[in-house]
């Protein structure tokens, strides 16, 4: 964890980007992705992937992921914050997640969640989802990097 310190997400980015383009199978990226994000990011506590399901393609399965154990394997379209985000094709961001009707809690400790589309030949292909310990965290900085992750994680899932 950085402790705090301001995130260069110029260079995240950078680091993403040759993690993409490396030689390594694909879950292995996904996972390295979610490793690197949430060891460099303080206010990123749990960071993964959920990739819609070839076989229920109206489903999220859950993908590499970095952070506490989760019992949310299976995420209908439409069900929680990271369902919803998958219905509507958008990113969501919930600075509050106790404030939200829809919630699905993984752990007592999140306080707040942005979930963002992985698309990918027009259509949904997975998402990022991430979680915090802290209210609010989440700036236009963190969307405008985590969009530009997601474009690069496109061509891997």
């Amino acid at each position: 964890m950085t402790g705090g310190l301001p995130v260069n997400y110029e260079e995240l980015l950078s680091d993403v980007a040759a993690i993409v383009s490396s030689e390594s199978a694909p879950v292995d990226k996904l996972a390295s992705i979610c490793e690197l994000l949430r060891e460099r990011v303080a206010h990123y506590d749990w960071v993964g992937f959920y990739l819609v399901d070839p076989a229920s393609p109206r489903e999220l399965v859950l993908g590499p992921y970095s952070g506490a154990h989760t019992d949310h394997s299976h995420i209908p379209f439409g069900r929680g914050v990271c369902g919803q985000a998958a219905e509507r094709e958008e990113m969501l961001v919930v600075q509050d997640v106790a404030a939200e009707t829809n919630y699905l809690s993984c752990n007592p400790d999140v306080k707040s969640e942005i979930v963002l589309p992985i698309m990918r030949d027009g259509a949904i292909a997975g998402e990022l989802d991430i979680d915090s310990h802290d209210l609010a965290p989440f700036t236009d900085d963190d969307r405008s990097f985590l969009e530009s992750v997601c474009e690069l994680v496109s061509g891997v899932v």
